[in-house]
Protein backbone atom coordinates (compact mmCIF):
# COMPACT_ATOMS: atom_id res chain seq x y z
CA UNK A 1 0.00 0.00 0.00
CA UNK A 2 1.11 3.57 -0.69
CA UNK A 3 -0.49 6.38 1.26
CA UNK A 4 -0.39 10.15 0.92
CA UNK A 5 1.06 11.52 4.17
CA UNK A 6 1.64 15.19 3.36
CA UNK A 7 0.97 17.86 0.74
CA UNK A 8 3.20 20.92 0.35
CA UNK A 9 1.44 23.91 -1.25
CA UNK A 10 3.88 26.78 -0.74
CA UNK A 11 4.89 27.46 -4.35
CA UNK A 12 3.01 30.10 -6.31
CA UNK A 13 3.44 28.42 -9.71
CA UNK A 14 4.21 25.07 -11.39
CA UNK A 15 6.59 22.80 -9.46
CA UNK A 16 9.42 21.81 -11.81
CA UNK A 17 11.64 19.56 -9.72
CA UNK A 18 12.02 17.93 -6.31
CA UNK A 19 15.03 16.19 -4.77
CA UNK A 20 15.92 14.40 -1.54
CA UNK A 21 19.02 14.38 0.63
CA UNK A 22 19.34 12.19 3.74
CA UNK A 23 17.44 14.73 5.85
CA UNK A 24 15.92 17.33 3.49
CA UNK A 25 13.52 17.73 0.59
CA UNK A 26 14.14 20.48 -1.97
CA UNK A 27 11.56 21.77 -4.45
CA UNK A 28 11.79 24.43 -7.17
CA UNK A 29 9.25 26.23 -9.29
CA UNK A 30 8.35 28.62 -12.05
CA UNK A 31 7.88 31.12 -9.20
CA UNK A 32 11.72 31.62 -9.18
CA UNK A 33 12.24 30.06 -5.72
CA UNK A 34 13.70 26.94 -4.15
CA UNK A 35 12.18 25.63 -0.92
CA UNK A 36 13.74 23.35 1.68
CA UNK A 37 11.85 21.07 4.08
CA UNK A 38 12.89 18.81 6.94
CA UNK A 39 12.08 15.14 6.42
CA UNK A 40 11.36 14.67 10.12
CA UNK A 41 8.10 16.67 10.04
CA UNK A 42 8.03 18.39 6.58
CA UNK A 43 8.30 21.86 8.08
CA UNK A 44 10.00 24.47 5.92
CA UNK A 45 13.47 25.49 7.08
CA UNK A 46 13.92 28.99 8.57
CA UNK A 47 16.17 30.11 5.68
CA UNK A 48 13.71 28.90 3.02
CA UNK A 49 12.68 29.92 0.41
CA UNK A 50 16.02 30.43 -1.34
CA UNK A 51 15.86 33.47 -3.61
CA UNK A 52 18.40 34.53 -6.22
CA UNK A 53 17.17 33.50 -9.65
CA UNK A 54 15.39 36.15 -11.70
CA UNK A 55 13.41 33.69 -13.83
CA UNK A 56 11.93 30.20 -13.49
CA UNK A 57 13.99 27.56 -11.65
CA UNK A 58 13.94 24.35 -13.70
CA UNK A 59 15.99 21.89 -11.68
CA UNK A 60 17.50 21.36 -8.23
CA UNK A 61 19.71 18.58 -6.86
CA UNK A 62 21.75 17.78 -3.74
CA UNK A 63 25.40 16.81 -3.63
CA UNK A 64 25.77 13.20 -2.40
CA UNK A 65 26.60 14.40 1.13
CA UNK A 66 23.57 16.73 1.16
CA UNK A 67 25.73 19.67 2.22
CA UNK A 68 25.34 21.54 -1.10
CA UNK A 69 22.25 22.19 -3.22
CA UNK A 70 22.44 23.19 -6.88
CA UNK A 71 19.70 25.01 -8.80
CA UNK A 72 19.50 26.22 -12.39
CA UNK A 73 17.28 28.70 -14.16
CA UNK A 74 16.10 30.41 -17.31
CA UNK A 75 18.32 33.31 -16.19
CA UNK A 76 21.35 31.34 -17.49
CA UNK A 77 22.89 30.60 -14.08
CA UNK A 78 23.54 27.56 -11.94
CA UNK A 79 23.73 28.42 -8.24
CA UNK A 80 25.31 26.42 -5.42
CA UNK A 81 23.74 26.83 -1.97
CA UNK A 82 24.84 25.90 1.55
CA UNK A 83 21.92 23.79 2.78
CA UNK A 84 22.66 24.50 6.44
CA UNK A 85 22.17 28.28 6.25
CA UNK A 86 20.83 28.99 2.76
CA UNK A 87 23.82 31.12 1.74
CA UNK A 88 25.00 31.14 -1.89
CA UNK A 89 28.37 29.47 -2.38
CA UNK A 90 28.77 30.23 -6.07
CA UNK A 91 26.93 31.59 -9.10
CA UNK A 92 28.11 29.90 -12.30
CA UNK A 93 27.02 31.45 -15.59
CA UNK A 94 26.50 29.28 -18.63
CA UNK A 95 29.18 30.43 -21.13
CA UNK A 96 26.58 31.04 -23.83
CA UNK A 97 24.16 32.76 -21.44
CA UNK A 98 21.47 30.32 -22.55
CA UNK A 99 18.71 29.23 -20.13
CA UNK A 100 19.90 26.29 -18.02
CA UNK A 101 17.35 23.48 -17.95
CA UNK A 102 19.02 20.73 -15.93
CA UNK A 103 21.88 20.21 -13.45
CA UNK A 104 23.30 17.11 -11.79
CA UNK A 105 26.17 16.28 -9.39
CA UNK A 106 28.65 13.51 -10.11
CA UNK A 107 28.57 10.65 -7.55
CA UNK A 108 31.88 11.79 -5.98
CA UNK A 109 30.76 15.46 -5.77
CA UNK A 110 33.77 16.68 -7.73
CA UNK A 111 31.77 17.85 -10.75
CA UNK A 112 28.41 19.35 -11.59
CA UNK A 113 26.90 19.07 -15.07
CA UNK A 114 24.59 21.78 -16.41
CA UNK A 115 22.65 21.51 -19.65
CA UNK A 116 21.19 24.48 -21.51
CA UNK A 117 18.50 25.34 -24.03
CA UNK A 118 21.08 25.92 -26.79
CA UNK A 119 22.36 22.34 -26.49
CA UNK A 120 25.53 23.15 -24.52
CA UNK A 121 26.57 21.05 -21.55
CA UNK A 122 29.17 22.20 -19.03
CA UNK A 123 31.10 20.28 -16.39
CA UNK A 124 31.90 22.55 -13.42
CA UNK A 125 34.59 21.88 -10.82
CA UNK A 126 32.62 21.94 -7.56
CA UNK A 127 35.69 22.75 -5.44
CA UNK A 128 36.89 25.74 -7.47
CA UNK A 129 33.47 26.68 -8.95
CA UNK A 130 35.20 27.01 -12.34
CA UNK A 131 34.39 25.57 -15.76
CA UNK A 132 36.16 22.24 -16.32
CA UNK A 133 34.90 21.05 -19.72
CA UNK A 134 32.26 22.06 -22.23
CA UNK A 135 30.46 20.31 -25.09
CA UNK A 136 27.26 20.51 -27.10
CA UNK A 137 24.73 18.38 -28.95
CA UNK A 138 23.82 18.96 -32.58
CA UNK A 139 20.12 19.64 -32.19
CA UNK A 140 17.65 20.65 -29.51
CA UNK A 141 17.72 21.82 -25.91
CA UNK A 142 19.24 19.71 -23.16
CA UNK A 143 16.45 18.90 -20.70
CA UNK A 144 17.68 15.76 -18.92
CA UNK A 145 20.92 14.55 -17.34
CA UNK A 146 22.02 11.57 -15.25
CA UNK A 147 25.42 10.30 -14.06
CA UNK A 148 26.19 6.60 -14.00
CA UNK A 149 26.43 5.29 -10.42
CA UNK A 150 30.18 4.72 -10.76
CA UNK A 151 30.72 8.21 -12.20
CA UNK A 152 32.61 7.04 -15.28
CA UNK A 153 30.12 8.61 -17.71
CA UNK A 154 26.89 10.59 -17.85
CA UNK A 155 23.90 10.79 -20.16
CA UNK A 156 22.04 13.82 -21.48
CA UNK A 157 18.62 13.91 -23.13
CA UNK A 158 17.47 16.51 -25.64
CA UNK A 159 14.18 18.00 -26.77
CA UNK A 160 14.85 16.40 -30.17
CA UNK A 161 14.76 12.94 -28.57
CA UNK A 162 18.47 12.06 -28.55
CA UNK A 163 20.27 10.28 -25.72
CA UNK A 164 23.93 11.33 -25.72
CA UNK A 165 26.58 9.64 -23.58
CA UNK A 166 29.71 11.48 -22.39
CA UNK A 167 32.76 10.28 -20.51
CA UNK A 168 34.33 12.21 -17.63
CA UNK A 169 36.53 14.13 -20.12
CA UNK A 170 33.42 15.35 -22.02
CA UNK A 171 34.11 13.13 -25.02
CA UNK A 172 30.95 11.98 -26.78
CA UNK A 173 30.80 8.18 -26.58
CA UNK A 174 27.45 7.55 -28.21
CA UNK A 175 24.28 9.26 -29.41
CA UNK A 176 21.01 7.83 -30.68
CA UNK A 177 17.37 8.72 -31.17
CA UNK A 178 15.46 7.41 -28.14
CA UNK A 179 12.10 9.24 -28.22
CA UNK A 180 10.58 10.64 -31.40
CA UNK A 181 8.97 13.71 -29.89
CA UNK A 182 11.67 14.63 -27.39
CA UNK A 183 13.08 13.36 -24.10
CA UNK A 184 11.77 14.79 -20.84
CA UNK A 185 13.77 12.88 -18.20
CA UNK A 186 16.33 10.10 -17.67
CA UNK A 187 17.49 8.30 -14.54
CA UNK A 188 19.94 5.52 -13.62
CA UNK A 189 19.26 2.70 -11.22
CA UNK A 190 21.99 2.80 -8.57
CA UNK A 191 22.21 -1.01 -8.49
CA UNK A 192 24.22 -2.92 -11.15
CA UNK A 193 22.39 -5.54 -13.16
CA UNK A 194 25.36 -7.89 -13.37
CA UNK A 195 29.11 -7.83 -13.02
CA UNK A 196 29.46 -9.85 -16.20
CA UNK A 197 31.95 -12.62 -16.93
CA UNK A 198 34.77 -10.14 -17.53
CA UNK A 199 34.11 -7.89 -14.56
CA UNK A 200 31.91 -5.46 -16.49
CA UNK A 201 29.31 -3.36 -14.69
CA UNK A 202 25.89 -3.02 -16.30
CA UNK A 203 23.39 -0.38 -15.23
CA UNK A 204 19.73 0.16 -16.04
CA UNK A 205 18.76 3.54 -17.48
CA UNK A 206 15.18 4.75 -17.75
CA UNK A 207 14.15 7.47 -20.20
CA UNK A 208 10.76 9.03 -20.89
CA UNK A 209 9.39 11.50 -23.39
CA UNK A 210 6.66 13.33 -25.21
CA UNK A 211 5.96 10.16 -27.22
CA UNK A 212 4.08 8.75 -24.19
CA UNK A 213 6.73 6.09 -23.60
CA UNK A 214 9.07 4.98 -20.80
CA UNK A 215 12.02 2.98 -22.10
CA UNK A 216 14.53 0.84 -20.22
CA UNK A 217 18.13 0.60 -21.42
CA UNK A 218 21.12 -1.46 -20.28
CA UNK A 219 24.39 0.48 -20.26
CA UNK A 220 28.00 -0.57 -19.75
CA UNK A 221 31.32 1.24 -20.12
CA UNK A 222 34.95 0.42 -19.37
CA UNK A 223 38.13 1.97 -20.75
CA UNK A 224 39.15 -1.51 -21.97
CA UNK A 225 35.94 -2.80 -23.56
CA UNK A 226 34.40 0.54 -24.48
CA UNK A 227 30.78 1.67 -24.29
CA UNK A 228 27.57 -0.16 -25.04
CA UNK A 229 23.94 1.02 -24.84
CA UNK A 230 21.23 -1.60 -25.41
CA UNK A 231 17.48 -1.04 -25.61
CA UNK A 232 15.71 -3.48 -23.26
CA UNK A 233 11.98 -2.72 -23.16
CA UNK A 234 9.17 -0.18 -23.23
CA UNK A 235 6.80 0.04 -20.27
CA UNK A 236 3.13 -0.23 -21.16
CA UNK A 237 0.19 1.75 -19.81
CA UNK A 238 1.20 5.29 -20.74
CA UNK A 239 -1.19 7.10 -23.08
CA UNK A 240 0.01 10.69 -22.53
CA UNK A 241 3.39 12.46 -22.46
CA UNK A 242 5.55 11.21 -19.58
CA UNK A 243 7.39 14.13 -17.97
CA UNK A 244 9.31 12.37 -15.18
CA UNK A 245 10.77 9.01 -14.15
CA UNK A 246 12.93 7.83 -11.24
CA UNK A 247 14.28 4.59 -9.78
CA UNK A 248 14.01 3.74 -6.10
CA UNK A 249 17.29 3.59 -4.18
CA UNK A 250 17.45 -0.21 -4.36
CA UNK A 251 16.56 -0.23 -8.07
CA UNK A 252 13.51 -2.45 -7.58
CA UNK A 253 10.85 0.15 -8.35
CA UNK A 254 10.46 2.72 -11.11
CA UNK A 255 8.03 5.62 -10.84
CA UNK A 256 6.79 7.71 -13.77
CA UNK A 257 4.55 10.75 -14.06
CA UNK A 258 1.87 10.58 -16.75
CA UNK A 259 -0.69 13.36 -17.05
CA UNK A 260 -2.26 13.70 -13.55
CA UNK A 261 -1.24 10.18 -12.46
CA UNK A 262 1.90 8.54 -11.09
CA UNK A 263 2.69 4.91 -11.97
CA UNK A 264 4.76 2.79 -9.57
CA UNK A 265 6.24 -0.17 -11.44
CA UNK A 266 8.02 -3.29 -10.13
CA UNK A 267 11.18 -3.23 -12.21
CA UNK A 268 11.84 -6.97 -12.49
CA UNK A 269 8.42 -7.83 -13.97
CA UNK A 270 7.49 -4.32 -15.21
CA UNK A 271 4.07 -4.78 -13.63
CA UNK A 272 2.26 -1.71 -12.28
CA UNK A 273 2.08 -1.92 -8.48
CA UNK A 274 0.18 1.32 -7.84
CA UNK A 275 -1.40 4.24 -9.67
CA UNK A 276 -1.42 7.47 -7.65
CA UNK A 277 -4.00 10.04 -8.75
CA UNK A 278 -3.96 12.85 -6.22
CA UNK A 279 -2.62 15.64 -8.49
CA UNK A 280 -5.08 17.77 -10.47
CA UNK A 281 -2.72 18.76 -13.30
CA UNK A 282 0.29 17.25 -15.09
CA UNK A 283 2.91 15.55 -12.90
CA UNK A 284 6.25 17.18 -13.73
CA UNK A 285 8.70 15.59 -11.30
CA UNK A 286 9.12 12.59 -9.01
CA UNK A 287 11.89 11.45 -6.68
CA UNK A 288 12.48 8.62 -4.23
CA UNK A 289 14.09 9.41 -0.89
CA UNK A 290 17.52 7.98 -0.27
CA UNK A 291 17.24 4.97 2.09
CA UNK A 292 13.76 5.88 3.35
CA UNK A 293 10.27 4.77 2.35
CA UNK A 294 9.17 8.08 0.81
CA UNK A 295 8.31 9.32 -2.67
CA UNK A 296 7.80 12.97 -3.64
CA UNK A 297 5.79 14.03 -6.70
CA UNK A 298 5.42 17.58 -8.01
CA UNK A 299 2.90 18.99 -10.44
CA UNK A 300 1.66 21.93 -12.45
CA UNK A 301 -1.02 22.19 -9.76
CA UNK A 302 1.67 23.95 -7.64
CA UNK A 303 1.81 21.17 -5.02
CA UNK A 304 4.26 18.50 -3.91
CA UNK A 305 2.77 15.29 -2.54
CA UNK A 306 4.72 13.06 -0.15
CA UNK A 307 3.87 9.36 -0.34
CA UNK A 308 4.89 6.60 2.05
CA UNK A 309 5.37 2.97 1.07
CA UNK A 310 4.51 0.24 3.53
CA UNK A 311 6.58 -2.89 4.04
CA UNK A 312 4.11 -5.00 2.04
CA UNK A 313 4.74 -2.94 -1.10
CA UNK A 314 8.49 -3.12 -0.56
CA UNK A 315 8.28 -6.88 -0.12
CA UNK A 316 6.29 -7.08 -3.35
CA UNK A 317 8.95 -5.09 -5.14
CA UNK A 318 11.85 -7.08 -3.72
CA UNK A 319 9.92 -10.38 -3.73
CA UNK A 320 12.06 -11.81 -0.91
CA UNK A 321 12.67 -10.83 2.70
CA UNK A 322 16.42 -10.95 2.13
CA UNK A 323 16.22 -8.12 -0.41
CA UNK A 324 14.25 -6.01 2.07
CA UNK A 325 16.83 -6.60 4.80
CA UNK A 326 19.65 -5.72 2.41
CA UNK A 327 17.92 -2.38 1.72
CA UNK A 328 17.31 -1.55 5.39
CA UNK A 329 20.77 -2.52 6.60
CA UNK A 330 22.24 0.31 4.53
CA UNK A 331 20.37 2.92 6.58
CA UNK A 332 22.46 5.42 8.55
CA UNK A 333 21.49 6.54 12.06
CA UNK A 334 19.83 9.62 10.57
CA UNK A 335 17.77 7.42 8.23
CA UNK A 336 16.57 5.41 11.23
CA UNK A 337 15.56 8.64 12.98
CA UNK A 338 13.64 9.78 9.89
CA UNK A 339 11.89 6.41 9.71
CA UNK A 340 10.92 6.59 13.39
CA UNK A 341 9.39 10.05 12.86
CA UNK A 342 7.44 8.82 9.83
CA UNK A 343 6.08 5.95 11.95
CA UNK A 344 4.91 8.33 14.70
CA UNK A 345 7.71 7.24 17.06
CA UNK A 346 9.48 10.59 17.40
CA UNK A 347 9.87 10.10 21.16
CA UNK A 348 12.27 7.22 20.53
CA UNK A 349 14.65 9.22 18.32
CA UNK A 350 16.80 10.44 21.21
CA UNK A 351 17.25 6.94 22.63
CA UNK A 352 18.17 5.49 19.25
CA UNK A 353 20.65 8.32 18.55
CA UNK A 354 22.24 7.89 21.95
CA UNK A 355 22.83 4.23 21.16
CA UNK A 356 23.96 4.73 17.54
CA UNK A 357 21.27 2.50 16.07
CA UNK A 358 21.71 2.23 12.30
CA UNK A 359 19.97 -0.05 9.83
CA UNK A 360 21.91 -3.21 10.68
CA UNK A 361 21.26 -2.74 14.39
CA UNK A 362 17.60 -1.96 13.72
CA UNK A 363 17.10 -5.30 11.97
CA UNK A 364 18.46 -7.12 15.03
CA UNK A 365 16.24 -5.37 17.59
CA UNK A 366 13.48 -7.28 19.37
CA UNK A 367 11.05 -6.23 22.10
CA UNK A 368 13.48 -7.70 24.63
CA UNK A 369 16.55 -6.01 23.19
CA UNK A 370 14.81 -2.63 23.22
CA UNK A 371 14.86 -2.91 27.00
CA UNK A 372 18.17 -4.73 27.44
CA UNK A 373 20.60 -4.41 24.52
CA UNK A 374 20.16 -0.65 24.15
CA UNK A 375 21.97 -0.23 27.46
CA UNK A 376 25.28 0.14 25.64
CA UNK A 377 28.13 2.56 26.14
CA UNK A 378 26.98 5.37 23.80
CA UNK A 379 30.42 6.94 23.27
CA UNK A 380 32.44 7.04 20.03
CA UNK A 381 35.95 5.60 19.78
CA UNK A 382 38.45 4.68 17.11
CA UNK A 383 37.52 1.20 15.95
CA UNK A 384 41.04 -0.22 16.26
CA UNK A 385 41.50 1.18 19.78
CA UNK A 386 38.18 -0.27 20.94
CA UNK A 387 38.94 -3.66 19.40
CA UNK A 388 42.27 -3.71 21.23
CA UNK A 389 40.46 -2.80 24.46
CA UNK A 390 37.98 -5.65 24.01
CA UNK A 391 40.70 -8.12 22.95
CA UNK A 392 42.27 -7.76 26.39
CA UNK A 393 39.03 -9.27 27.74
CA UNK A 394 37.85 -5.99 29.19
CA UNK A 395 34.04 -5.78 29.10
CA UNK A 396 33.82 -2.34 30.64
CA UNK A 397 33.38 1.11 29.12
CA UNK A 398 36.67 3.04 28.74
CA UNK A 399 34.76 6.22 29.64
CA UNK A 400 32.47 5.15 32.49
CA UNK A 401 34.09 1.88 33.62
CA UNK A 402 30.60 0.33 33.68
CA UNK A 403 30.13 -3.25 32.49
CA UNK A 404 29.10 -3.49 28.83
CA UNK A 405 26.08 -5.69 28.14
CA UNK A 406 27.35 -6.19 24.56
CA UNK A 407 30.74 -5.91 22.85
CA UNK A 408 29.24 -5.51 19.38
CA UNK A 409 30.72 -2.36 17.80
CA UNK A 410 28.21 -0.10 16.01
CA UNK A 411 29.58 2.23 13.28
CA UNK A 412 28.96 5.91 14.04
CA UNK A 413 27.85 6.77 10.51
CA UNK A 414 26.51 10.15 11.55
CA UNK A 415 30.00 11.18 12.68
CA UNK A 416 31.45 9.84 9.44
CA UNK A 417 28.94 11.88 7.41
CA UNK A 418 29.81 14.99 9.44
CA UNK A 419 33.51 14.43 8.73
CA UNK A 420 32.81 14.00 5.02
CA UNK A 421 30.78 17.23 4.99
CA UNK A 422 33.64 19.08 6.68
CA UNK A 423 36.14 17.71 4.16
CA UNK A 424 33.84 18.67 1.27
CA UNK A 425 33.68 22.22 2.58
CA UNK A 426 37.35 22.76 3.51
CA UNK A 427 39.34 20.73 1.00
CA UNK A 428 40.01 22.62 -2.23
Amino acid sequence: MVKLIHTLADHGDDVNCCAFSFSLLATCSLDKTIRLYSLSDFTELPHSPLKFHTYAVHCCCFSPSGHILASCSTDGTTVLWNTENGQTLAVMEQPSGSPVRVCQFSPDSTCLASGAADGTVVLWNVQSYKLYRCGSVKDGSLVACAFSPNGSFFVTGSSCGDLTVWDDKMRCLHSEKAHDLGITCCNFSSQPVSDGEQGLQFFRLASCGQDCQVKIWVVSFTHIFGFELKYKSTLSGHCAPVLACAFSHDGQMLVSGKCKAVFVVFQNTENILHTLTQHTRYVTTCAFATHTLLLATGSMDKTVNIWQFDLETLCQARSTEDHLKQFTEDWSEKDVSTWLCAQGLKDLVGIFKMNNIDGKELLNLTKESLADDLKIDGYSYEKEAMENWISTKKRTSPMTNLVLSSVVLTPNRTLKMAINRWLETHQK
